[in-house]
Order: C-alpha cells, then structure tokens, then sequence
C-alpha cells in the first residue's frame, strides 16, 4: 500500500509493536510470501477509467478488512474511535487526558499511528494502559489491515474503549475505513478557520469534530463560529466539542460523550 494515494508503502515495512519490544510483530502468517510485486509485464493504460479502477480495487479490499474488524469490535462490544488530524492537532494529548478521565471505570487500549518513532506510544504506556505502535514508514495513513494486525497484538478486552491515533494528515486517512465506530477529525485553533474548506473529504467522512486548544483563541486569529459554519456546509451531521485539551477547559463534554456511547 498504497497506490490510491501514492505513497507506495510494501507491507513488509510496516512495524508493530509494544514500548519496550525488540523485535515488530511480522504480518500475520497468510499473508506471508504475497508481497505486492510491483513490476508488471504488461503495457500501462494511463486513461483515467484504469486508474479509477485501481484505486476502487485498492478500497474494495480494505473495506473487506475493515467490515471484518467491525464485526469483531461489535461482537466484543469494543467502542473503536478512529482520531484523525493534520500533525500538531494534539491529538496524542487528548487521547492522554481521555485515558485519565476514563481508565478507572473502562478499559482503555491504543493504537498509535505515525510513520517513525515510539515517541506517542512510550506517552501512552507512560499512563498504564495497552498500546502498540504501527509505523508506516512512507506511508502516510493506517489502513484496516494494520488495525487488525495491531489488534492481534493488543488483543483488547470486551467492553472496553479502543483509541485509534491515526497518522498525522488530513487527506488520505479519510479514504480508508479502519472498522471504527467513529471518524472523530481535530483542528487546533492555531492552523486557521478554513480546514474544512481546504480538506473537505475529511469533514465529510468524520462524525465529529473537536476543536483544540482552545486556551490560544485569545493570541490566534480564529474565528470558531466561521470553522464551524465552514464544516456544516461540508457536512451537516457534524457534532463539536470545543477544548482545551492542556487546561482540561470543555473535556467534560467530551468525555461524557464517550461514556454514553459505551
């Protein structure tokens, strides 16, 4: 993966594993021995009717993957949020506050999603909960596969939360259905009103969004009332949460939320 957005990931890149684990977690044994062979032996069609076609092939097979990790989730009664953002959103910080709200009354584990590093995971096995990190070298989204790889490994409990840090990008994470409850999309009030504007697929496809950092408001220039006028024309069922993930200013909403869906 993946020729739908072009980052040409090989799956046999892709690392997941535990803070403190040597080794990553090697796919799962059928899917073994059928890497993608990328040199083809036939002439390229370079219409754009072959290329819609590749790409809605790519997607068919992902949401294959994703249906089958929704029907494990539900049957387990696990509330899988996928969390989706550009870099810098602080979307690691609010899955931090999230865990410490909630940890003592359901069971929280994380999935970690960036393209290097054990950086957010070794945050988040610093609050006590399960997590594992997927790396995706060049690529530049988490797709359902992964997700089940990683839940293989994580093995979460039934009736629990399942927190998805998706990879720091507001364009291809939308296109791909990991088998979550929910697509929640963050914006901090430090990259401009206009988000939604500029990445509407990602609005579209989220079913709520929570505007970040909000403690800034009085040093930015952000209008919230215009971000959120400008994510409704994109996507009328839309449900916003404003917070200060720092201060914890507008979290209780947030966590109240997550406890009436469980």
């Amino acid at each position: 993966m993946c020729d739908t957005c072009g980052c040409g990931q090989p799956e046999d890149a892709v690392t997941i594993q535990r803070p403190g684990q040597n080794k990553s977690v090697s796919p799962p044994e059928h899917d073994r021995g059928h890497s993608h062979d990328h040199t083809h032996h036939h002439d390229h069609d370079h219409s754009h009717g072959r290329i819609i076609q590749v790409e809605s092939d790519i997607l068919a097979e992902n949401n294959l993957r994703a249906a089958r990790n929704r029907g494990y989730l539900e049957a387990k009664h696990i509330f899988a949020l996928n969390l989706v953002s550009s870099p810098g959103s602080g979307k690691t910080t609010i899955v931090e506050e999230t865990i410490r709200q909630l940890h003592s009354e359901i069971p929280v584990t994380v999935i970690e999603g960036d393209q290097q590093s054990m950086r957010d995971a070794n945050r988040i096995d610093a609050t006590g909960v399960p997590v594992v990190q997927v790396n995706t070298g060049t690529g530049c989204h988490l797709d359902a596969d992964m997700i089940h790889r990683a839940m293989d490994e994580l093995n979460p409990p039934e009736h629990s939360l399942l927190i998805i840090e998706n990879v720091g990008n507001l364009v291809c994470p939308a296109l791909f259905d990991l088998g979550e409850a929910h697509k929640v999309v963050i914006i901090s009030v430090t990259e401009g009103d206009d988000k939604p504007h500029k990445y509407p697929t990602m609005f579209d496809a989220a079913d709520l969004c929570i505007i970040n950092k909000t403690d800034l408001l009085p040093y930015v220039d952000f209008d919230t009332e215009r971000c959120k006028q400008f994510a409704l024309e994109v996507n009328h069922h839309l449900q916003f949460f404003e917070i200060s993930a720092k201060t914890g200013e507008g979290v209780d909403a947030w966590i109240s939320w997550v406890k009436q869906q469980i």
